[in-house]
């Protein structure tokens, strides 16, 4: 049996098509998101708290904070116990979220003015309730994390990016999300370079053991590059010799090594592998990707290709399927 069709498993059944999951296929992640738009603190509150382990209970967060409209709820909840850390941590995330609906996904310059004040007060106020959060919990990672999020769009500088990534590794040296935002940090779009952000997802990768899946980093630092050249050049780009050796090497390394284990936020990475390989027409190894994923398509890296996640996510699987 080859590595491909031992990796893969099963082909994903063709009869129904891909969902777009909100939740990434996590069924208690559905149960917290809806219990959030429910402003029920009451019954959230503990299902958080029992949550042990320190980067789960912030990739729970941060979905969490993406439910429209908590801020309202959160406010009082934190009014009423202003000695609750745990609402004023996730009152603090999603003054992040808020403030990126305030602001879009525009480009800069199409960002009006009304818009770039929302966005500026709402990180402002999530800089205080995550500063706050971080004091009364030293060893708590999640407001590291979204304080990382919250330098970048309040253009804090590097100095501030980089201590504020440093005190996320001290207390969790593999977690994946805050080296994701350190290499957004170091995007060219952000005020980094390519160089930068590809050498700082290769030496994260390599430093990291076998089977870890910070490999998806160098597979986001090709997509980012991607993203930045124009028509013709882009394609190009992901289908040279050596941008396809640097992406099996980081799948192959990571999400396909026997000793890979699926973390809470798996999906996300699978379905990261899953596009980056598919556009870079390596399709032996994107369907090993795709057939793990139950057709559970996740809202990001799939907008970024436009129109519908979903949609792209199935002539993406369709076009890596053995013919």
């Amino acid at each position: 049996m080859s590595i491909f069709r031992r990796l893969a498993g099963r082909k994903p059944p063709r009869s129904l098509p891909p969902v777009l999951d909100l939740s990434h296929g996590d069924e208690e992640l559905r149960r917290l998101r809806a219990l959030a738009d429910a402003g029920d603190w009451a019954a959230l509150r503990p299902a958080l708290a029992a949550v042990p382990d320190q980067a789960e209970l912030t990739w729970l967060l941060n979905r969490v904070s993406d439910v429209e409209g908590t801020e309202e709820w959160l406010a009082k909840a934190v009014a009423e116990r202003p000695e609750d850390t745990l609402a004023l941590l996730l009152s603090g995330a999603r003054q992040i979220s808020w403030a990126w609906e305030a602001r879009t996904g525009a480009r800069a310059k199409h960002v009006t003015e009304d818009q770039w004040q929302l966005f500026g007060e709402r990180l402002e106020t999530a800089e205080e309730q995550l500063l706050e959060v971080a004091e009364r919990e030293p060893g708590w990672l999640a407001p590291w994390y979204f304080l990382q999020v919250a330098a970048r769009g309040a253009s804090l500088g590097r100095t501030v990016a980089t201590t504020r990534f440093e005190a996320a590794l001290r207390r969790d040296p593999e977690h994946l999300g805050s080296h994701q935002q350190r290499l957004q940090q170091l995007c060219a779009k952000w005020g980094g370079s390519h160089e930068q952000m590809h050498a700082f997802a290769r030496t994260a990768m390599l430093g990291a053991p076998e089977g870890s899946p910070l490999g998806e980093l160098v597979a986001i630092a090709h997509l980012e590059h991607w993203l930045d050249l124009p028509d013709g050049e882009d394609h190009a780009y992901l289908t040279g010799p050596a941008v396809r050796s640097s992406l099996r090497e980081a799948a192959l390394r990571s999400v396909l090594h026997p000793a890979y284990r699926r973390r809470r936020d798996w999906r996300s990475t699978h379905n990261t592998f899953a596009m980056v390989l598919s556009l870079a027409d390596e399709r032996e190894l994107a369907h090993a990707v795709f057939a793990t994923l139950d057709d559970v398509a996740t809202e990001w890296p799939w907008y970024y290709l436009g129109g519908d996640e979903a949609g792209n996510y199935q002539v993406h699987r369709d076009r890596c399927a053995p013919r």
